[in-house]
């Protein structure tokens, strides 16, 4: 996969191309998701948080660090595992099935440079853009829920934002981010390109690399959790 190039002109254009299709494809999922993650975790901790003695403040700092260290970099890229892993599997096993994968090697073409590496380089640089949406988005969510049902107004939601602020935190999900995206690209694209068979095959390829992205992803979220925190 990482062997020279043929032309690196096609290269750009189906890398571009696949920054598309994961990125842009992929916006209108994770902004729902991450709007209603954000909404929940910030009702769902006020109704925990029963004690006099909490200032309503440490809502927000628990919905910024959820959001940092969990809920954007895990629960999205699990959603975009689904999303982007299934259709990385099925489109190359589309074209294993149909032969043209053989035909691009029969041509010359080192069909895994060409059709895996743009789509693993795509992932590892557009979904931790999409994980810092997330971010952004899941903290605003917590804020419109939390003021609109006044659970919190937006001085002390804005106070508990700065207040014991750890910038680790934000460069932990980072972190996580990059390696959930290798993970999904990498795996969905094995999946895809060794496929055999048929049709049926190709869902069964694409249900596999969609399960075997989630648990690899828990896993290296404990073994990141483990190593770093």
């Amino acid at each position: 996969m990482l062997s020279r190039p043929e032309s690196f002109k096609v290269y750009y254009k189906e890398f571009f191309h696949q920054c598309n299709e994961i990125g842009i494809g992929s916006l209108g999922i994770v902004v729902i998701i991450s709007l209603f993650l954000g909404a929940v975790t910030t009702v769902q901790t006020a109704y925990q948080l029963v004690s006099p003695l909490v200032q309503n403040y440490v809502i927000a700092q628990i919905i910024r660090d959820n959001s940092f260290l969990e809920l954007s970099p895990t629960v999205t890229c699990v959603v975009l595992a689904g999303v982007v892993g299934s259709k990385i599997a099925s489109e190359l096993g589309n074209m294993r099935v149909t032969e043209q994968i053989d035909a691009l090697e029969i041509m010359g073409i080192n069909t895994t440079t060409y059709l895996v590496l743009p789509k693993i380089l795509a992932a590892i640089i557009v979904i931790p853009c999409l994980i810092v949406l997330s971010m952004f988005l899941c903290i605003y969510g917590g804020y419109l829920a939390g003021t609109m049902s006044g659970i919190l107004n937006a001085e002390e939601f804005t106070q508990g934002l700065v207040r014991d602020f750890i910038a680790f935190n934000l460069i932990f999900g980072l972190i996580k981010a990059f390696t959930f995206a290798f993970i999904i690209s990498s795996v969905s694209a094995y999946f895809g390109y060794y496929v055999k068979g048929g049709a049926l095959e190709i869902g069964r390829s694409s249900t596999s690399s969609v399960v075997v992205s989630c648990v690899l992803i828990l896993l290296a979220d404990y073994g990141l959790a483990a190593l770093l925190l």
